[in-house]
């Protein structure tokens, strides 16, 4: 089965979020269920750089009034499509923002084209390749199955994930004649309270929609995490898919990994002392016995780093210590930074993102702290359970699908991974992180903690497995 994939990140190449991770991996992943997946990517400067001996394979003289070009190479074994459009992806500043992080104007332009690309893909425009299926992830390709519905491709299946839906892409309604659809388009999938939204465009028009777990699928039906498009998504029940992210087990793995002190498994946890080390340092913390905590997150309401400003001073008290890594709202850096300056030697804040030292936190930390109101997924919690960071997660989307909560029954059984609490409130995460400490002081179950995450399945395995039994549902429904 021949698969396009279209997303606006893909790791190694550029990367804001999780979007990225989940792009880089799953291609590979499907390799070993008989899947061949190409990948199309805006030509942003960091993806031009990085390619070598790409080859020109088609050739658009009028994408909405530009004129692009379609690279085809492989990189870190995944199959990659670029589109080159410089007029539109060849800026400095981030995929999305500017250098002074301001949304660029024509974000609904650069998009539609990646969309329109992947159109014409689907529709036969790649010499000697054409998908039997089309997967477009969030609101930036989320117009792919909008032009494919009203183009000869329009009966090629298409499945469109959201892996956040409060990312809609929504413009004003006065862009819609841009966008070279036809007039009825409008209505009939892309208004939304008088505006325009790619992301409704693409629930509307793909034959199937899946989201990142389980449990945010159900969440996503309710007005409360819906985010105004819950009515659409019921109408479509029967075509929603919940399935959970995995991780690339191969880039993160502690008894390989590069970016870390000292190597190790769960058979020798005792070699993890050094990363701690190594990480104490790093954010200039005391080196006493006290649990560490770690925080590697955008800095915003949604992941409740307002929480986590609230709760600082007890984290302190309770004789631990706190890690963040991370960046976002300008007023919750400061709130963190204020924490960092009053208890130093408690609290260490690096401000930015750094993909090594991401690494050096989930190995050194002893536990990750992460207390987002609603979490679609979530890696993190992943990678800590990959490396025995033990996930603190409140009960939300993916995060209380993928860690089995250290209450007594759980302990008992010897089943459980982590910490789960309510989310929203500071009182649950105070407790939460009182909780942690006393698990933490009792030697013999933190090291079961530990372990037990480290025996969870946290690859792409089963969840590739999914996906590709949803691909073929959806070709042989097409046929």
């Amino acid at each position: 089965m021949k698969v396009l994939s279209v997303t606006s990140e893909l790791y190694p190449l550029v990367k804001t979020g999780g979007l990225a991770d989940v792009a880089g991996a799953l291609p590979l992943a499907l390799s070993s269920h008989g899947i061949e997946t190409r990948t199309l990517l805006p030509g942003y400067p960091a993806v031009m750089k990085a390619i070598r001996n790409a080859v020109k394979c088609a050739e658009f003289d009028d994408l909405l009034g530009e004129r692009a070009s379609l690279l085809a190479v492989k990189h870190e074994g995944v199959d990659i499509l670029v589109l080159d459009a410089p007029a539109l992806f060849d800026r400095v500043g981030g995929p999305y923002v500017d250098p002074n992080a301001r949304d660029y104007v024509d974000n609904w332009k650069r998009f539609a084209v990646l969309s329109k690309a992947g159109a014409e893909i689907a529709a036969g425009a790649l010499p000697g390749w054409q998908p039997d299926l089309v997967h477009c992830h969030d609101w930036q390709a989320a117009l792919t199955p909008v032009y494919m519905r009203y183009s000869q491709a329009a009966e090629r299946p298409s499945l469109i994930t959201i892996h956040n839906i409060a990312f809609q892409g929504q413009f004003s309604a006065d862009l819609f004649p841009g966008l070279g659809l036809p007039p009825h388009a409008f209505w009939e999938a892309l208004e939304y309270y008088g505006t325009l939204s790619f992301l409704k465009g693409g629930l509307v028009a793909s034959h199937a929609i899946s989201t990142v777990s389980p449990s945010y699928a159900e969440e996503i039906l309710t007005p409360e995490f819906g985010m105004g498009l819950e009515g659409l998504i019921a109408s479509r029940a029967d075509d929603l898919y919940g399935i959970v992210n995995g991780i690339d087990a191969t880039v993160w793995n502690p008894a390989t990994d590069e970016h870390i002190a000292a190597t190790y498994t769960s058979a020798s946890l005792k070699k993890r002392l050094a990363n701690r080390d190594a990480l104490s340092a790093r954010f200039a913390l005391d080196n006493d016995p006290g649990p560490i905590f770690c925080v590697i997150s955008r800095l915003t309401w949604q992941k409740g780093m307002d929480l986590l400003a609230e709760v600082a001073d007890t984290i302190v008290t309770s004789g631990a210590k706190l890690a963040v890594l991370g960046s976002g709202d300008h007023a919750l850096e400061s709130s963190l930074m204020n924490a960092a300056a009053r208890h130093k030697g408690r609290i260490g804040m690096i401000v930015g993102y750094d993909e090594p030292l991401s690494h050096l936190m989930q190995a050194g930390a002893d536990a990750i702290l992460i207390p987002s109101r609603f979490e679609p997924c979530g890696l993190t919690q992943l990678y800590g359970l990959r490396y025995g960071c033990v996930p603190v997660v409140a009960r939300t989307g993916g995060l209380a699908d993928t860690v089995i909560d250290a209450n007594e029954a759980a302990l008992a059984a010897q089943v459980a991974t982590g910490i789960k609490f309510a989310s929203g409130t500071a009182d649950a995460l105070r407790s939460a992180i009182r909780r942690t400490v006393r698990l933490h002081n009792s030697a013999k179950t933190w090291g079961q903690l530990q372990k037990q995450g480290m025996k969870c399945d946290v690859s792409w395995g089963r969840s590739a497995e999914r996906y590709a039994e949803l691909y073929k549902r959806l070709v042989s429904k097409g046929q």
